[in-house]
C-alpha cells in the first residue's frame, strides 16, 4: 500500500512549501488586523479623555461667543475682526482752489543785437551773470564813430559862423532899409540867406546827434536787468548791425510770472474777486509736493481758447532766490476762496459705492456702520462732508475694504476682541480643575470677563 504525502493531500507541492500568493495574502491580512487594533486603541484613549476635551471645547465656544464686538462669529467660522485705522471728524477750513500746469514766463526776454557795424573789442560780462539795466555788455571799436562825430561838429561850427555873419549883415541892412538907403531886394536876399544858414545849422545839428548816437551804439548795454545768456561772438570779430542772430540774450528773472490755463467754469468765481487780481497763487514743483514760490494773480486773458475750453491766467512772483527758472513747467494753484467751519475727514475715509459716497463709522461697541454722506470741496489730504456726518464722530481710514455692517474691528494698539477671555477660560479650567470639571471652569470665564 503506497504512502500518501501530507503536503500533496492538502494541495501543497512536494517539499512542504506554500505558494507565494498564499504568503502575500497572509501578510496583508496581518497588516489589516494590526491597523484595526491600533485604531481601536486610539479610539479608546480618546474616549477616556473626551469629557475634559469636550468641556474645554465648549468653554472655548462660549468664550468666543461672549467676547465683545461679536467675536463669536469668528469662533463659529466667520471672518476674523479686521485691524483698522481711525480718525475723528473735525471742524476746519477748506480752501477752494484751481490747479493747472503752468509755464514760467519772464516779464522780458530781450535779444541783444548791435545797432551799428564795427569790430568787437571788448566783452563786459560773463555768461550767466546777473546784469543791471544799462550795464556795458560789449564794446565795438568807437574810433570811427568818434571821428564822424568830430567831423560833424566841425561842419556845425562852420555853418553856425556863417549864420552869425549873415545875421549881422541882416541887422545892418535893416538899419539902411529904414533910412531908405538900400534897395528892398538886397534886404530880402539877406533875409533868405539867414534862413538858409539856419536850416544848414539845424541839419548839422541832426548830423551831430546821429554821430553821437552811433558812438553810443558802439557801447552795447543791457536793455533790462536780468540774467545774461551765452554770447554768440568773440572779441576781434566784425559785428554787423541788426543781424538775425543776437550777440546774446538777457532774461528778466525778478519779478517773474507764470502763465497757466484755467477751466472756463472757474472764470465766474475768479472774476467775482476784483477780476481775479490779487488772488494768492502757489507754485509747486513738477511732483506737486514742494512749494517753490507764492505770488499773486495779475489777470486773466481776454478770451477763452475754444480748442481747450480754458483761459490763460498770469501770476507774478518775487524770484530773488532764482527758484523759478524761465520756461520750466510748474504746478500753479489759485486760492479762489476758503470755506470755514466745515466737517472734514481724511481723504482715505471716504469710499465710493454704487449708491454714492459713504464712510464707515465706529460704534461704541467696536463695530462699524456704513453711513452715506454727501461730500463737498476737498484738498489732497481732507474732504469736507456736507451732510451725513457730525463733527466728533470716528471714521475708519484704513482697512475698510473687508468691512460690512456690524462687523467687529480691532483698533490700533488693541488685541482681537474676546481673545483674552477665551484663552483665560480654557487655561483656568485645565489648571485648577480635574479633567471632568475643566469644562465648567472654562465655560464660566467669559461671564467673569
Amino acid at each position: 500500500m503506497s504512502e500518501v504525502n501530507p503536503a500533496s493531500a492538502y494541495g501543497y507541492p512536494p517539499g512542504g512549501r506554500r505558494p507565494r500568493r498564499a504568503r502575500q495574502a497572509i501578510s496583508i491580512a496581518v497588516v489589516i488586523i494590526v491597523a484595526v487594533l491600533l485604531a481601536a486603541l486610539l479610539a479608546f484613549c480618546g474616549r477616556s479623555q473626551g469629557g475634559g476635551g469636550a468641556a474645554g471645547g465648549h468653554a472655548r465656544g462660549r468664550a468666543g461667543a461672549g467676547g465683545p464686538g461679536g467675536a463669536g462669529s469668528f469662533a463659529r467660522g466667520g471672518r476674523p475682526p479686521a485691524t483698522v485705522g481711525v480718525a475723528r471728524a473735525t471742524l476746519g477750513s477748506i480752501p477752494i482752489t484751481e490747479s493747472a500746469l503752468g509755464t514760467v514766463t519772464p516779464l522780458a526776454t530781450v535779444q541783444v543785437n548791435a545797432r551799428v557795424s564795427g569790430q568787437l573789442v571788448k566783452v563786459g560780462f560773463r555768461e550767466g551773470q546777473m546784469v543791471r539795466k544799462g550795464q556795458l555788455l560789449m564794446l565795438l571799436d568807437p574810433r570811427p564813430f568818434q571821428a564822424a562825430l568830430d567831423q560833424d561838429l566841425a561842419v556845425l561850427a562852420h555853418d553856425q559862423a556863417l549864420l552869425a555873419d549873415a545875421k549881422l549883415d541882416l541887422n545892418r541892412y535893416a538899419v539902411l532899409k529904414a533910412q531908405d538907403s538900400i534897395a528892398t531886394q538886397t534886404y530880402d536876399t539877406q533875409v533868405a540867406l539867414v534862413q538858409q544858414y539856419e536850416a544848414t545849422v539845424r541839419q548839422d545839428q541832426a548830423s551831430v546827434a546821429s554821430a553821437r548816437l552811433n558812438l553810443e551804439y558802439a557801447h552795447i548795454t543791457a536793455p533790462v536787468s536780468g540774467r545774461v545768456g551765452l554770447r554768440q561772438i568773440d572779441v576781434g570779430n566784425q559785428v554787423t548791425a541788426n543781424e538775425t542772430t543776437p550777440v546774446t540774450v538777457v532774461t528778466q528773472l525778478d519779478p517773474i510770472t507764470i502763465v497757466f490755463p484755467l477751466p472756463e467754469d472757474a472764470i465766474g468765481e475768479i472774476m467775482a474777486h476784483n477780476g481775479g487780481a490779487g488772488l494768492q497763487v502757489t507754485a509747486y514743483d513738477r511732483t506737486g509736493a514742494n512749494v517753490v514760490a507764492v505770488g499773486k494773480l495779475l489777470t486773466l486773458d481776454n478770451a477763452v481758447n475754444t480748442t481747450t475750453g480754458t483761459v490763460n491766467g498770469r501770476a507774478q512772483f518775487s524770484n530773488a532766490d532764482g527758484k523759478l527758472f524761465p520756461f520750466e513747467f510748474v504746478n500753479a494753484t489759485v486760492l479762489v476762496d476758503t470755506l470755514q467751519n466745515q466737517v472734514t475727514v481724511p481723504t482715505t475715509a471716504v469710499r465710493h459705492g454704487p449708491n454714492g459716497d459713504y464712510v464707515w463709522v465706529l460704534q461704541p461697541n467696536r463695530t462699524v456702520k456704513q453711513r452715506p454722506i454727501k461730500t463737498g470741496p476737498a484738498t489732497p489730504e481732507t474732504v469736507s462732508v456736507v451732510s451725513g456726518l457730525q463733527a466728533g464722530e470716528t471714521v475708519i481710514t484704513d482697512g475698510g475694504d473687508r468691512l460690512r455692517d456690524g462687523a467687529p474691528v480691532i483698533l490700533p494698539g488693541q488685541g482681537r476682541p474676546g481673545a483674552g477671555q477665551a484663552g483665560g477660560g480654557t487655561g483656568t479650567g485645565h489648571r485648577h480643575h480635574g479633567n471632568h470639571q475643566g469644562g465648567q471652569g472654562g465655560g464660566g470665564a467669559p461671564s467673569n470677563g
